[in-house]
Order: C-alpha cells, then sequence, then structure tokens
C-alpha cells in the first residue's frame, strides 16, 4: 500500500452488527496487511504537536495506539474495559450508540501535566472519547490530541467532543 487510501480501501463494512442499524467497520483486513498497517500508522503518527504520552482505548485502539506509541518512542497507556487492569483504577460510565459500558485506567497512569495522544479507531458518537479524556484529566494529565482511524460523521461525535472540549485538535483519516 502506497497511500492511506488504499489502505483505508481494505476496511470491511459489515452490516448490522454487533446489533441491528449498526454498520460495522472490520479493520482486520487492514491489519493483516503489514504494508497498509505500517502506512495507517504513520499517517496516525505524522503530528506537528509534542506529545508525552499515547493512550489507547481497548480493544482496537490499543492495536494502534500501541504501534503509534513505538513510532512516536513514546510511552503507551491502555484504557481497559472495567474489571481488566489489577491496580489501583478510576472509572467512568458512558453510553454507547447501543448500550452503556464503563473504561478504567490505574491512578498512576500518566504524571502530572503529561500531553497525551488519544487513539481509538472509530469516532462515532463520542461517548467512549469523553469518558477516556475526563479519566485522563483526573490522572493530572491533558488529552491534546485525538487520533482516529475513522469517523462517522452523522452520529455528531465530532462535535460532542469539541463543545466540551474546544482545545483538543482531532484527527480522522477517514469520514
Amino acid at each position: 500500500m502506497k497511500t492511506v487510501d488504499e489502505a483505508l480501501s481494505l476496511i470491511r463494512y459489515i452490516k448490522d452488527y454487533p446489533s441491528e442499524g449498526i454498520l460495522f467497520q472490520d479493520i482486520t483486513p487492514l491489519l493483516g496487511n503489514a504494508n497498509a498497517f505500517a502506512t495507517i500508522v504513520k499517517a496516525m503518527s505524522a503530528s506537528k504537536f509534542p506529545h508525552d504520552a499515547v493512550a489507547g482505548i481497548e480493544a482496537r485502539g490499543f492495536i494502534l495506539g500501541s504501534a503509534i506509541a513505538i513510532d512516536k518512542k513514546l510511552p503507551f497507556v491502555p484504557i481497559r474495559k472495567k474489571g481488566r487492569l489489577p491496580h489501583t483504577v478510576i472509572s467512568r460510565e458512558y453510553s454507547l450508540e447501543y448500550g452503556t459500558a464503563e473504561i478504567e485506567i490505574h491512578i498512576d497512569a500518566f504524571k502530572p501535566d503529561q500531553r497525551v495522544l488519544l487513539v481509538d479507531d472509530v469516532l462515532a458518537t463520542g461517548g467512549t472519547l469523553l469518558a477516556a479524556i475526563a479519566l485522563v484529566a483526573e490522572t493530572g494529565a491533558a488529552v491534546t490530541d485525538i487520533a482516529l482511524l475513522s469517523e462517522i460523521s452523522m452520529l455528531k461525535g465530532r462535535a460532542n467532543i469539541t463543545q466540551q472540549y474546544p482545545e483538543i485538535r482531532i484527527h480522522s483519516l477517514l469520514s
């Protein structure tokens, strides 16, 4: 894959998954192509803004975020689903387009005033990212940028985040 568009063309769309009315973006074909994956990581890593750490949201944000952290030579912090971290955590419940969920982060995941690049695969309503932003802030760090593979514009997630956090820059490869 030479271009981001060629790499993104490998995303497979699955109708009515995980529930009726959802158009799921399956990124496994993209991940299964080493050149496409490398192209996407480079594109999502490209930023003129400095960061001190990268955080990725479970599960696909782990894949992209950890690769970006390696590319940028920065530490990686996982933001996990409830009950999956072994140390003292803080958590946030949030709404999804098809239900509710809860994510957690270790209380000592970041140092105060660290600038965090937050990574996830898809921006839909913004609920997951808003919860993650709040968790990072609770540790004393701050999300300065969000890197996304894609966003579903009609669900207005970007507007929801920008309304609450106008200072956070949102970067998406596909919208």
